[in-house]
């Protein structure tokens, strides 16, 4: 029997949310699920095959990167309607049924729900974001959101002010819930896996899928609960602070211009600069050595790097 659609989960170290979320997913008839391992250490391919030994399960001997999985995923999916779930994001009822009725209009190229935080509120900020400009990103790289939370960039990028309320289209919304026909992946070529191992590739997707005429959605009633974060927390602070840059300028090096890009290099150093100071006085997250270690390697590996270089 052909499914009403595929869901497609990445995995990468989730034992301690996947079997939530498959919990969560067999809930919803007739919805292919479709387990990617990304070369996970902990015990979740053991979790995912005891929470829901129907699902179909790929094992990676290495973590391929998240738009890797998702291609994998698509290229064996029996659905023409894909969504995409992270292992820490649970489905309500009815939820995969309104974002495929959304996917049924013409050409919408993907859809996504409302997202609610572990308090119950809504994950505003994160869930639909406006595609990112240059403007934007030296408003995040230079602190100026940490000081200014509500500043026009920022408000502007993270549609603080939106109506979330209501149907409308939209211009990204996060990789987190994300459902697309198979034809708008097919068209765009799929996910750019030069984006690795993770961020900007759903930033890079949805772009294109808006430069090929399709349209964006959110549907506020398909809702779904959200932790946020449990995968890429779990990387060393370095390596997360590397990823992060590093896509960011390929990302505006594929669709942006040369000056962009390279003011943005460079506002990079200066961000580095001041989060060096900001950490030296107490504001950080990790420890002094480990933060300093973290952007000095960002400094060499990306403002001064190969752009190429995996």
């Amino acid at each position: 029997m052909i499914p009403k659609g595929s869901v497609i989960v990445i995995t990468y170290n989730s034992a301690t949310h996947v079997a939530s979320c498959l919990g969560g997913l067999r809930n919803q008839p007739d919805w292919e699920r479709i387990i990617i391992d990304n070369g996970s250490e902990d015990n979740t391919v053991e979790c995912v095959r005891l929470a829901d030994p129907d699902a179909r399960l790929v094992v990676n001997a290495a973590n391929r990167g998240f738009a890797a999985g998702i291609n994998q995923g698509v290229r064996i999916a029996q659905g023409q309607i894909i969504l995409l779930l992270n292992p820490d994001t649970i489905p309500s009822p009815g939820a995969l049924d309104k974002i495929s009725e959304v996917l049924s209009a013409n050409r919408v190229g993907a859809a996504s729900g409302a997202l609610l935080r572990p308090d119950g509120g809504l994950d505003i900020g994160f869930m639909v974001r406006r595609l990112p400009t240059p403007g934007t990103m030296l408003a995040e790289i230079l602190l100026l959101n940490r000081l200014w939370p509500r500043n026009p960039l920022n408000r502007a990028y993270r549609c603080l002010d939106l109506d979330y309320s209501v149907p409308q289209e939209v211009e990204q919304p996060a990789a987190a819930c994300l459902g697309f026909p198979r034809a708008a992946w097919e068209d765009i070529g799929g996910f750019d896996e030069t984006l690795y191992p993770v961020w900007f590739e759903d930033v890079d997707f949805c772009r294109r899928l808006r430069n090929r005429g399709w349209k964006l959605m959110y549907r506020p009633d398909a809702v779904f609960s959200h932790t946020g974060g449990h995968s890429v927390n779990r990387l060393p602070f370095r390596e997360r602070q590397i990823y992060w840059y590093r896509n960011l300028l390929r990302y505006f090096k594929k669709h942006h211009s040369a000056r962009a890009t390279w003011v943005l290099r460079l506002a990079i150093g200066a961000g580095l600069v001041l989060r060096s100071f900001a950490t030296l006085l107490g504001f950080r997250e990790v420890g002094v050595r480990e933060a300093l270690r973290g952007y000095s390697q960002v400094l060499l590996k990306v403002c001064l790097g190969d752009q190429n270089h995996r």
